[in-house]
């Protein structure tokens, strides 16, 4: 390969983190973000690199329609999906993640377990809209290749996602890790000692706890909403752990979580968000088919 001719494997790698989280927010699946990076870099190495005239643009819309047709292939295993849907933990690399992206706000919000939510209740078509327009700043001439739209509706389909959005949304405030940190040494020690007083002064009064099993863990079926009735379900999911139990600090999509083990074996993630210094949401993933890559860190940019 001659020096001024572009590298596509070198060029693919340079992009593979915003690739991977374009992929990542339209399916909610760090999984299947690599099996479609996996596959658009298979179509990729086919393409002559001399005529494409912008390669993040071109590399974006490949990868959004690759992620668009793994989403709607996914449609009917969520139909039969056991209780809540709850996006995977995302575990982000903060020594491979470039420090721009890591203090970028749009970037760390757009991955947030909160926004990851609202995003699951977009249609496909609105969610790729979103991600590429509002987070990654695309045009819509660029978003309307990738989708298969004409620039018009994919402006209507834009204005349309991001109306959902906000009325969905919470309010983002970022956290630090050493914040994190002592908020989950704090909550666990009195979720260990049973003080549920202690507890529910860290809960906001309509805290709710969401989990994701699909009926392969033991996890409430139902989001459960309430200071006292998540502070009671708390205690009792520490006890039911027994002495082999343990918990770690960890940041998961920006935000504090608990890290669930019973001696060697993982027993869940617990993403916490918080809003005004109390706990607003806990979203418990316990299904062990999407805590396979869990602790896998990965690198993100926009």
């Amino acid at each position: 390969m001659s020096a001024d001719r572009p590298d596509p494997a070198a060029e693919f790698t340079r992009l593979r983190p915003l690739l991977f989280t374009i992929a990542y927010e339209i399916l909610g699946s760090a999984t299947d973000a690599d099996d479609v990076l996996q596959d658009s870099y298979l179509r990729w190495a086919e393409v002559d690199v001399e005529v494409v005239r912008d390669v993040k643009s071109y590399l974006a819309q490949l990868v959004t329609r690759q992620a668009l047709n793994a989403l709607r292939a996914a449609g009917r295993r969520k139909e039969e999906y056991i209780g809540p849907w709850l996006p995977e933990p995302l575990l982000v690399d903060r020594q491979q993640t470039a420090a721009d992206a890591a203090e970028d706000i749009i970037l760390a919000e757009s991955v947030s377990m909160a926004m990851m939510v609202v995003l699951q209740t977009l249609t496909p078509d609105e969610r790729a809209v979103f991600v590429l327009h509002d987070v990654f700043g695309f045009e819509h001439s660029e978003i309307a290749s990738a989708i298969g739209k004409s620039a018009a509706s994919v402006r209507q389909i834009a204005h349309r996602a991001r109306g959902h959005v906000r009325a969905r949304r919470h309010r983002f405030e970022p956290i630090d890790a050493h914040a994190s940190e002592q908020l989950t040494v704090s909550f666990f020690a009195a979720a260990a000692t049973g003080d549920l007083d202690g507890l529910m002064a860290m809960l906001a009064p309509d805290v709710t706890w969401t989990a994701d099993s699909d009926g392969k863990a033991s996890a409430a079926r139902r989001p459960v909403s309430g200071a006292e009735r998540v502070a009671r379900l708390i205690i009792g999911l520490v006890r039911l752990g027994g002495p082999a139990a343990r918990v770690e600090s960890a940041m998961y999509n920006g935000a504090p979580a608990f890290v669930l083990w019973t001696g060697d074996r993982l027993e869940g993630v617990i993403s916490v968000e918080v809003t005004d210094g109390l706990i607003t949401n806990f979203y418990a993933m316990r299904n062990p088919e999407k805590l396979d890559t869990v602790l896998v860190p990965r690198s993100i940019d926009r």
